[in-house]
C-alpha cells in the first residue's frame, strides 16, 4: 500500500481550525479515503499531559522550553498515530503541525525560526505535511470568535499575536508551493469549499 497524504492546518487561534479539520475529515471519508483526525499538542497519552501543561497556567514555561515541550507531543503523537495511519495509506488531517512552532515561538517570541525548524525537522524524523493550509484571519476577528477563556498562550498581548500572524503569512511566502493561504474571514461555508479545492488537488480527485 501507498504512503497516505498528510494534511494540517494552521492559524490564529480563533482562525475556525477545530472546525474545518473536522469538515474536511468529513468530506475526505465521503469522497471513500480512510480518515485520521489528530491535534498537535496532544493525540496520545503523553501529548495530551503536554498539552495541559503547555495551554495551562500552572507553570511559568520559557519560550525555549515551550518549544521543546510542543516538539515533545508532537514527536509522540508522529509515533503512535501519525506515521502508522500514512503507512496505511490513510489521509491525516492534523490540527497544527510544526508551522505553529515557527510562528508563535519563532516571529511571536523571538526564538531564531531558521534554528526551530532546523530542531523541528530532526524530531519529527523530517516528515512535513503534504499540504499545509493557513486559515488567516484578523486578530480582532480571531479573538472575538473564541468561546472559551484565553488560556496561558490566548492571553498574550495583542502585539505577540500580530507578530505570529505576520510570520504566518511570511512563512507562507517564503513556501508557496505546499502552504496555501485561506481568506478564514469568509462564512464556514465558503472557506470549507476553499480547503476542499486544495485538498482535492494533493488528493488528485475531482470535486
Amino acid at each position: 500500500m501507498g504512503r497516505g497524504v498528510f494534511i494540517s492546518l494552521d492559524g490564529l487561534d480563533g482562525a475556525g481550525k477545530s472546525t474545518q479539520c473536522r469538515l474536511l475529515a468529513d468530506w475526505v471519508r465521503a469522497q471513500g479515503r480512510a480518515v485520521t483526525e489528530c491535534a498537535d499538542p496532544g493525540g496520545t497519552a503523553l501529548g495530551q499531559e503536554l498539552r495541559s501543561i503547555l495551554l495551562e497556567r500552572r507553570h511559568d514555561l520559557s519560550l525555549m522550553s515551550e518549544a521543546l515541550l510542543f516538539m515533545a507531543s508532537r514527536a509522540q503523537l508522529l509515533a503512535e498515530v501519525i506515521r502508522p495511519a500514512l503507512d496505511a495509506g490513510r489521509v491525516v488531517v492534523s490540527d497544527r503541525y510544526l508551522l505553529a512552532n515557527i510562528a508563535y515561538q519563532g516571529y511571536g517570541g523571538g526564538l531564531d525560526s531558521a534554528k526551530l525548524l532546523e530542531l523541528g525537522g530532526w524530531a519529527s524524523g523530517g516528515l512535513a505535511p503534504d499540504l499545509t493550509i493557513l486559515l488567516d484571519v484578523p486578530l480582532g476577528a480571531a479573538r472575538g470568535r473564541r468561546k472559551a477563556a484565553a488560556d496561558r498562550m490566548e492571553s498574550r498581548d495583542d502585539a505577540y499575536h500580530a507578530r505570529v500572524r505576520a510570520g504566518f503569512l511570511a512563512e507562507a511566502e517564503l513556501h508557496p508551493d505546499h502552504i496555501v493561504v485561506v481568506d478564514a474571514a469568509q462564512s464556514t461555508e465558503v472557506v470549507q469549499q476553499s480547503i476542499r479545492r486544495e485538498t482535492a488537488r494533493v488528493l488528485k480527485i475531482t470535486v
